[in-house]
């Protein structure tokens, strides 16, 4: 049997092989792992490979690296349970933690989504975008557009465009870096009302799934982001955070700032009464925050085939620009 150390790296390794959109090779699959928290250099990545190879998980496709296999995928999904349903949360924590941005001088880094359309539908996608930047519905109205080969750090399927947007998580990295305890618990769908939030009506918790909640709502159609902004009745995506009910004053001085840089889409601070149905604990206050995304489920809803990974990395906000 093998050591469960390195049982543990050679799922992690396949993780970050079956996430790649084309074949990955070892140096960047050791990149990967050092951003996650894995000294695992390119021999140890390539002694790994090796025996992901062996078993057929993987397959090398010359030098342009290793894609997942049908058998690597299954293996995937059967591994670690307890362990793929922490990893959601585990993944926004680290981009949590490189957020940098300052308010004042608006730069430092943002978490993103990226989100990938049509070349032949990108116009039309960024007029939907701007309309959408101006109903109170998402985070931002900053976005970078990464064409093919633009970006290594960012893969654009061939006849794409990548559009990445700012994330809501952004807010829990900057109130963390000021001293503010801060937690993600729920995201989900929120029914509006004259352009209030109602209601919650569905949400899934941060640390009980393997996918992003605000993903499975996307995959799920459910918005009617186009209705608000036209009548201020629908329902968007929002998701809500916990933090110390002795902290709220200097939370919301915090959000203050950020919204005075552009950066705002707080719909809520309070007890589970202002959260509109998501449990806050006791000794806690809730931040409920209209997700960035929205922009984009504005544009799925005008017809237009977007494909959106939320929490995704981190960008420079000052590279960004207004719709």
């Amino acid at each position: 049997m093998t050591d469960p150390q390195i049982e543990r790296k050679l799922i992690e390794i396949m993780r970050v092989i079956s996430e790649s959109e084309k074949p990955i090779g070892a140096r960047n699959i050791a990149d990967e792992l050092q951003n996650r928290g894995y000294n695992l250099g390119e021999r140890a990545v390539r002694y790994h490979l090796r025996i992901l190879d062996e078993r057929g998980f993987t397959e090398k496709h010359g030098y342009n690296g290793r894609t997942i296999t049908a058998s690597g995928k299954k293996e995937l999904e059967d591994a670690l349970i307890g362990d793929r349903l922490d990893f959601v949360i585990t993944r926004i924590e680290e981009l949590i933690y490189k957020t940098d941005y300052d308010p004042f001088s608006k730069k430092g880094n943002v978490i993103v989504n990226l989100s990938t359309v049509d070349k032949d539908d990108f116009d039309n996608a960024i007029d939907v975008m701007k309309y959408a930047s101006t109903g109170g519905v998402s985070i931002s109205p900053y976005i970078k557009v990464f064409e093919e080969d633009s970006d290594s750090r960012v893969y654009v399927p061939p006849g794409c465009v990548n559009i990445a947007t700012v994330c809501s998580m952004t807010f829990d990295g900057l109130l963390l870096k000021s001293g503010i305890p801060i937690k993600p618990a729920y995201g989900g769908l929120i029914q509006m009302e004259h352009n209030d939030p109602v209601q919650f009506l569905d949400m899934i918790s941060y640390s009980g799934t393997s996918i992003d909640p605000v993903k499975i709502f996307l995959i799920r159609h459910s918005t009617s982001v186009l209705d608000v902004l036209d009548t201020g009745n629908g329902c968007i995506l929002a998701n809500m955070r916990n933090i110390p009910s002795s902290a709220v004053e200097k939370t919301r001085d915090v959000l203050k700032h950020l919204e005075d840089s552009g950066i705002g889409g707080v719909l809520n601070i309070g007890d589970s009464d202002a959260m509109v149905g998501a449990p806050v604990e006791e000794g806690m206050a809730g931040i409920l925050v209209a997700v960035g995304v929205n922009l984009l489920a504005a544009v799925e809803e005008a017809g237009i085939s977007v494909t959106t990974s939320p929490v995704s990395t981190v960008l420079e906000y000052g590279d960004m620009t207004k719709l």
